[in-house]
């Protein structure tokens, strides 16, 4: 009668309890992922693994607590992607999570490349991190597998002792042949990978489904109509499935369900460079007062109501892209007349929109699919997104995207839906 799905995100970690009949969310819990470890190297990014695993216990508490009566069925996971982790032989962390901020792989490595060069990849991708950590003698001794977080926690949650990696988790550490759905490279530590949305085990009683990679979960518990999906969080991507893989800058075709792909244009900045510009109208307020600021979302959000167009050009990549990390964003085309507060937020709206646009080669839709806070809580951004596209704006009822599709792919990995396709028919929208 329902499913459980959790998210665990790089800034939160959710739950959701479902209906699986009628897919409405009975309850939920949200806790802030605070489990980051604090490091010298400006370059290292790592969390807790022992932090994330209870507060994965305490939103599950939570959902039980409030339950009403029905039993659950099934617990579908959904993680943040590209990161890595090691275990032992007995299914224990032996290390921390290294998230796909981590840029360890974008250090010089030999023959003028770095680390991630050499392989191919990029810097955040799970075998490029443990590239580096094996050519600097980092990898823990008793490690016997590596993993994500979301496939650790089922691991933890079903006793097993070896990862069961989907292959939407599988392709984000990198070096992965998506045509034959099988790595491309092999450090004694890979796990066994489907294609299934299959179950690992039983979490008493309840039958516990494998990981899911975000961005895939996003888009299932997101996309029930024929349409892309533009997701703005710290980062921002955007996706729609196709048959075939396709190729092109800043662009990567995901594995998705045996039979598709999801095709990812991903901009490092989205969520991102819009907090930027807050944080620096902030500052300004605080010289002219002397006084810490609070947030200004609001007088930004109230500003943009009458300031919709601008002849200032921004350019959005502060953080660079995956495939040039050393470029960087800025204005252009600056005057007397546009360098106002209300120009540089109007530019940086159609910049954030236009890299994402750019890499959309899905053709003409009548209707594009847009989920998380940084699109959802800013109206500004919709009307932009629309116009661009020249496409009806669709906001998914939910807002804890990835969670509910990782409850929708349990359904399937118990049978209570043929396809996924099938489990999607419950999405609704406002």
């Amino acid at each position: 009668m329902y499913s459980i799905g959790i998210d665990i995100g790089t800034t939160s970690i959710c739950a959701v309890l479902m209906n699986s009949q009628t897919g409405k969310i009975i309850t939920t819990a949200t806790h802030q992922n605070d489990s980051f470890i604090p490091t010298p190297n400006v370059w290292e990014k790592i969390q807790d693994v022992a932090v994330i695993e209870e507060k994965v216990s305490e939103v599950i508490s939570h959902l039980f607590m409030n339950k009403p009566d029905g039993e659950v069925d099934s617990i579908g996971i959904s993680n943040q992607m590209h990161g890595i982790m090691y275990y032992d032989a007995d299914g224990n962390a032996v290390s921390p999570l290294y998230i796909w901020q981590d840029e360890r792989g974008n250090l010089p490595y030999k023959d003028g490349k770095t680390y991630a060069q050499y392989l191919g990849s990029f810097a955040g991708y799970g075998l490029v991190t443990d590239f580096y950590n094996r050519e600097n003698s980092l990898v823990p001794e008793k490690a016997v597998g590596v993993c994500t977080i979301g496939d650790y926690i089922a691991m933890k949650l079903t006793g097993t002792k070896k990862a069961l990696m989907h292959i939407t988790n599988a392709a984000s550490f990198g070096c992965f042949d998506i045509n034959k759905n099988e790595f491309t490279i092999d450090n004694g530590m890979l796990p066994e990978v489907t294609a299934d949305f299959a179950t690992v085990g039983e979490w008493n009683g309840i039958k516990v489904s494998v990981a899911v990679g975000d961005n895939q979960a996003s888009f299932i518990g997101s996309v029930g109509v024929d349409a892309p999906l533009l997701n703005v969080g710290t980062g921002s991507q955007i996706s729609y499935l196709n048959d075939t893989p396709v190729t092109g800058e800043n662009i990567e075709s995901r594995p998705y369900d045996g039979r598709r792909f999801l095709i990812v244009g991903a901009a490092l900045c989205g969520g991102r460079a819009f907090s930027m510009l807050e944080r620096f109208f902030a500052s300004v307020v605080e010289m002219a007062t002397g006084e810490e600021c609070p947030s200004l979302y609001k007088q930004i959000d109230k500003m943009l109501e009458t300031k919709t167009q601008t002849d200032l050009v921004a350019d959005s990549r502060f953080c660079g892209t995956r495939a040039n990390p050393e470029i960087r964003g800025g204005f252009s085309n600056m005057s007397q007349d546009n360098f106002t507060a209300g120009d540089v937020a109007v530019s940086m709206l159609y910049a954030i929109a236009g890299e994402l646009r750019a890499m959309y080669a899905g053709g003409k839709t009548e209707k594009i699919v847009c989920s998380g806070n940084g699109i959802r809580k800013n109206l500004a951004l919709q009307k932009v997104v629309s116009e661009m596209f020249e496409a009806e704006i669709k906001i998914p009822l939910y807002e804890e995207e990835a969670a509910y599709g990782a409850a929708l792919t349990s359904l399937v990995a118990i049978g209570k839906a043929e396809n996924i396709d099938e489990a999607q028919k419950l999405i609704k929208y406002r």
